[in-house]
């Protein structure tokens, strides 16, 4: 086609098709965020991360390296804690499920159900970890460590006295 050809002035151009990308967080096709569903479905991810920690616990032992062993260090750190938030998740939707299996009952039986607010579900969470710490011995720990916290977040908070 020569270039030096006007240009109609109602061409027809052909769009190019754009391919559609969903995204499965946002996209009502796959369905509802279910936890429990979740942790059941990829269970077997926990047995594979067992065996990584024990091959990094033993390589931790054989590294001479000291970057190597702080590394090393790091990531075993890293894997203790992801371990105990998945417990401790793990322990709240019991509780949760417990509950809402308690007004289920309560329904039945013809009883008004109880719906704890928020801030009382808190607080019930903040007793069973006081309870945990006490198992552990490790209360007044924590409570030094949050009254530390404290003292520091009251220092930033007043004037300065210069």
């Amino acid at each position: 086609m020569s270039s030096k050809k006007t240009v109609p002035f109602l061409r027809k151009v052909l769009p190019a098709k754009k391919r559609m990308r969903r995204d499965p967080r946002f996209d009502d096709l796959s369905g509802e965020f279910k936890p429990e569903v979740f942790d059941k479905t990829y269970s077997f991810l926990d047995d594979i991360k067992k065996k990584e920690k024990m091959v990094l616990e033993k390589q931790l032992q054989k590294a001479r390296d000291p970057a190597r062993r702080e590394q090393l260090d790091q990531l075993l750190r890293r894997m203790n804690q992801q371990e105990e938030a998945a417990k401790r998740r793990q322990r709240l939707q019991e509780k949760q499920g417990e509950f809402k299996k308690q007004q289920r009952e309560r329904a039945q039986q013809g009883k008004k159900p109880f719906y704890l607010k928020k801030g009382d579900f808190r607080k019930l969470e903040l007793a069973d970890k006081y309870q945990e710490l006490k198992k552990k011995g490790k209360v007044e720990k924590f409570l030094s460590k949050k009254r530390k916290r404290n003292s520091v977040k009251d220092r930033r908070r007043l004037p300065s006295q210069q």
